[in-house]
């Protein structure tokens, strides 16, 4: 009965998604239980029906489908993030294939384990811990058009782009918000086609609008949570002071924390003080999610910053105001590869 090449066909499916999906946790986000849900899944889909027929009924070399691949594209993957989705609507699929196929066969109860994998996969899709590869990145670029020596954020955006930053957070707080959406929908196809992380500073709307991969807060913003239910699986960060708001920030979700200021700072006014280097030394010995070290970091105290934990550092003036952004980011780097 072909029934039985649709269930094989689909287990196999579910299986090599689930195994890349693997792999990706473990090799590149290092997430531990993670990977465990999706080996602990993966074997479950295979042991739960391994019925004989699927063997006797398997013809991978007449299979019409893979004709069909051979000569398509639209498997092409364009970065980490798509081969993920990918995946995840691969298993997905297939395990709906199994659910439906294996209630023909009469195998009901074996079904509804199918279905239950299924729903657990919405839930690892969900939090799936891609948001924190954006962040295993050095430098975390940030506009700020008074310090840019007289350019546009999309004249700065484009020499952090050519300097190999990987991750740009649009923060504007003087315009209308009609200037920063039409900036940031400029600033977005930017970065979309530089495969550049894109955040957008407090404006959830204009994130939205925009596609952002995500928006970041602070704590007198619209609370966490809230966000969350707006924005849906975009990557959120909030910016935290202390280990309090550094705990809360974990149980309520954050993606990741803005860690400081480390240094005073002259690019925000009514900071909230802070620890500086004791605090942030805290967090990278404590806290499990990803953070990055921000206020007053310069060339010359970035080593301090990361003899105290930082390892992914955000500046300000230091790179908007340079005449050359692509050769202040060499130096920075330089730098930093000493230690």
């Amino acid at each position: 009965m072909n029934c039985y090449r649709i269930i094989d066909a689909n287990i196999n499916r579910v299986a090599e998604g689930l195994r890349v999906l693997e792999d990706i946790s473990r090799f590149i986000l290092e997430d531990v239980n993670m990977t465990k849900e999706l080996r602990e899944m993966r074997h479950i889909v295979r042991k739960v029906f391994s019925d004989p027929n699927l063997l006797n009924f398997r013809d991978s070399c007449n299979d019409p489908g893979f004709t069909i691949s051979q000569t398509s594209t639209i498997d092409k993957k364009e970065d980490l993030l798509s081969l993920v989705e990918a995946n995840f609507k691969r298993v997905q699929e297939g395990l709906r294939s199994i659910e439906e196929s294996l209630k023909i066969l009469g195998h009901y109860d074996k079904s509804k384990i199918y279905e239950g994998l299924r729903y657990k996969s919405y839930d690892l899709e969900k939090n799936f811990g891609l948001n924190k590869a954006f962040l295993n990145t050095d430098i975390y670029g940030i506009t700020g058009e008074e310090f840019s020596l007289g350019r546009t954020n999309i004249q700065i955006v484009e020499e952090m782009i050519k300097a190999g930053i990987k991750i740009i957070q649009y923060r504007e707080k003087e315009k209308s918000k009609f200037e920063k959406y039409n900036e940031c929908k400029a600033i977005r196809k930017l970065t979309k086609d530089s495969g550049v992380t894109f955040i957008v500073n407090d404006d959830v709307d204009i994130a939205l609008a925009v596609k952002a991969d995500g928006i970041h807060i602070g704590q007198e913003d619209i609370p966490i949570e809230e966000v969350k239910k707006i924005t849906g699986n975009m990557i959120i960060g909030l910016s935290t002071h202390n280990i309090e708001q550094a705990k809360a920030a974990v149980e309520k979700g954050a993606d990741y924390i803005g860690v400081g200021p480390i240094f005073n700072t002259t690019t925000k006014k009514n900071v909230e003080k802070s620890e500086g280097l004791k605090y942030l030394k805290w967090v990278s010995e404590n806290i499990p999610i990803p953070y990055v070290a921000i206020g007053g970091i310069k060339e010359s105290n970035i080593l301090e910053v990361k003899r105290h934990g930082g390892k992914c550092f955000a500046m300000i003036s230091e790179i908007v105001g340079s005449p050359n952004i692509v050769e202040k980011v060499k130096s920075i780097r330089r730098l930093l590869n000493t230690i």
